[in-house]
Formats: structure tokens, sequence, C-alpha cells
């Protein structure tokens, strides 16, 4: 299912695990004390530890450590236990500076804690850890889906590097922004009067901001705290286009492929090319009271710039091209029976990348904010925001 540069560990989990792991939190610094004690590090700096490159399956079970400490033994507990042994032989080693920035509590010794709960949720952790220590290596999966016109799926899946210098989540204070990128490519065979179409879709997501734009700290009542994010929606470029696995490692530069086969008879073929963006290009301001950010409740912002599907943008600008050879011979329609074929497709094609990109973290067009914690002496806030992945960044 994997093809990655270091060794692959296959795991498990049940629908029951999943949801486990995706309701627990753990607190970013009583993880952060967790891995010094783990790796031998106590009485060294947050910064120190950060910066250290630590083994994954003492992570995982740094993780572990806290959540038994939270919440002793749980379903959380038991599926996190699960991974821990799983990973347990790995010799892949990460920055936990990778996962967390605590901003202005680097320079202290591990343990030390102001009154501020920053928690992660441990599907969130344990989903960044993987992407980290598997780089941009890339994932190949073979799915036959049983949906409507569809004969079989491919699904090539690379992850871009973090920016040097950024984490998954982050301590700060106003004017912290959030980056994120994530790639995902599908493949989908259509049946029709043309025997088979071959449709390459090829779908990024980037460029996710979160701003923290403003702190209003009741006084003397805290109940009246406020915080304001500005938050703009992943940029999603999607192409049908003849786009290579040399195109999906390369994150320096953005694909630009040329028209791919979409039917091939031989003598005949027919060729396609498409492209389409969304993206909001102005912040969208979004209000959190103190009750929610107590409650920790999630706030979605969405692209005001898209209304349809992501496959109907594309089918609306594709051009088609039918190419004969001298030894072919004309079908005339050729191209309006494709075009016809891939429109009949719409619908489970949008399903397909909507589940495919979710499964990877990804909403197309949503951004998901979440504050996470506010302390109103020294304002520490910490924030969670889901596109490409789960998870923020705030400094």
């Amino acid at each position: 299912m994997a093809a990655c540069s270091t060794p692959c560990t296959a795991l498990s989990l049940s629908v029951m695990d999943h949801n486990a792991l995706l309701g627990a939190n753990i607190d970013a610094l009583d993880f952060l004390s967790a891995l010094a004690t783990r790796v031998n590090m106590t009485g060294v700096t947050y910064n120190t530890l950060l910066m250290s490159n630590i083994k994954v399956p003492d992570i995982i079970a740094a993780a572990l450590a806290a959540q038994q400490s939270t919440s002793g033994v749980n379903s959380a507990t038991t599926a996190l236990s699960t991974v821990s042994q799983a990973v347990s032989s790995l010799t892949t080693k990460i920055a936990p500076g990778s996962l967390i920035d605590v901003g202005p509590l680097a320079n202290l010794t591990v343990g030390q804690k102001p009154k501020l709960s920053a928690t992660v949720t441990l599907f969130d952790l344990l989903s960044t850890v993987a992407q980290i220590a598997n780089g941009s290596n890339q994932i190949v999966t073979a799915v036959n889906l049983g949906l409507p016109g569809i004969a079989n799926l491919t699904k090539l899946a690379t992850a871009g590097k973090r920016p040097v210098g950024s984490s998954w989540v982050a301590l700060g204070s106003e004017g912290a922004s959030v980056r994120t990128r994530l790639l995902a490519t599908i493949q989908v065979l259509g049946s029709g009067s043309v025997s088979t179409i071959n449709l390459p879709v090829y779908v990024e997501v980037a460029s996710s901001t979160a701003t923290l734009n403003a702190v209003s700290c009741g006084y003397p009542n805290i109940n009246t705290s406020q915080v304001t994010l500005g938050a703009t929606p992943g940029i999603v470029n999607a192409w049908i286009g003849a786009v290579t696995r040399v195109n999906m490692t390369n994150f320096a530069t953005a694909p630009n492929p040329p028209p791919a086969t979409l039917v091939n008879l031989g003598a005949i073929t027919v060729t396609g090319l498409a492209n389409t963006c969304m993206g909001n290009t102005a912040l969208t301001s979004v209000n959190f009271s103190y009750s929610e950010i107590q409650s920790l409740m999630m706030k979605t912002v969405t692209t005001t710039n898209f209304t349809s599907s992501l496959m109907s943008c594309l089918l609306g600008n594709l051009a088609l091209n039918v190419n004969v050879s001298p030894l072919g011979v004309p079908i005339p329609g050729l191209g309006a029976t494709a075009s016809g074929i891939l429109n009949d497709v719409t619908s489970p094609v949008d399903q397909i990348l909507a589940s495919l990109l979710a499964t990877l973290g990804v909403s197309i067009g949503q951004a998901n904010l979440r504050v996470m914690g506010i302390r109103c002496d020294s304002v520490l806030v910490n924030q969670g925001t889901t596109d490409s992945y789960r998870g923020g960044r705030l400094r």
C-alpha cells in the first residue's frame, strides 16, 4: 500500500480506535515533558528539546504517557498503545520542533508551564508525525469503489515538506500565520460507448492561512474575553493533464502538465487538458468567545468564489483534441462522446476526490479553526486549523 524510502509499518485501526483517537486531547506541554523524560533530557529548555532529533517510537510513547496521565486507561489509551507497539522497531527520527513551536516559552525549562491549556488531538498528532517521518514519499493505492461509471481507481499522493522553521501547532502572539500544502493525484477509468476513458485528475491544496488578528481580554470578568482569527481556506489548483511522478515530488515548481491521453484507440486518440483554481483572496474574520474557546469549538471558513463541484469546473474548462494518424479512420463525434462520458461521472469523481483528500486530512475549500487556549495576563493563544492536515501555526 505504501512506498517508503525508510522501513514501513503496517497498522490497522478499527473505526472505534479511529474515533477514540479523534476524540482524545492531550496538553502540548505535558506531552513535551513526557518526551523529555522519555529521552533523558530533563532540565533542558523547550528549545533544546524541540531542536533534537528523536526517534518516532519515543515520540509516540511520550504521547501515550501524556494520555495515560490525563485520562488513565480508556479506549483512546488502548488505541494509542496499539500504535506505540506497532512502531516500536522504527529508527526514523524527526525534530519535535516540526510538530510544536512553543514561541515565547522556548527558553523556559521543560516542565515549566503557564496557566494555559494548549491541547492537541491524538489522531492529529499521529497523522502529522507520520507525514513528517515519511517526508515527500509517495503513497500508491488501487481501489475498486463500485461507483457508477467508475471501473477502477489508482491514487498517487505526496505531501510537501513543511517550510523551514514551521511547526504543525504553535503557541504565539498577535500576527501569526499558518501555511500548509498537500498533493493528491487520482486516476479514474470511465466506461461507455468509447470502451475506456483514462482520466488523470491532479489536485493540489496549498497556502492555507490563519492569522491571529486580535485578542480581547475581559477584565475583571474573563468570561467576556474573545479571540479574532483571520482565515483563508487553502487554494486548490486542479488539472486534467499528464502529471508525472516526478512532478509530484518536485515541490519547488508547480506542475504545468501537457494534455493527457484520455482515449486511446490505436490510430486515433483523444487528448485533454483543463485547469481550475479556487481560493479566497481576502481573510475572513472568525470570532471565538471565551466559552467557545473553553469548549474547543471548531468553526469552518469556506471559499466564497467556488460554488459548484471541482469536477464540473474542470470539465467546463476541458479542451479536447481528436488526433487521427495517417492510417486512422476518423470516427464522427468521438470528442463529443468522450465529453458526454466524462459529464456522466462528474458526481462519482467528486465523491472520490472528497473521500481521498479526507483520508489525507484535506477538505476542499475549507479551513477548520479552533482556538484552544487563552491567558490574559500575558497573551498566548494556541490555534488549530484543518486543511491539508489538521494543525496550525501561530507565532
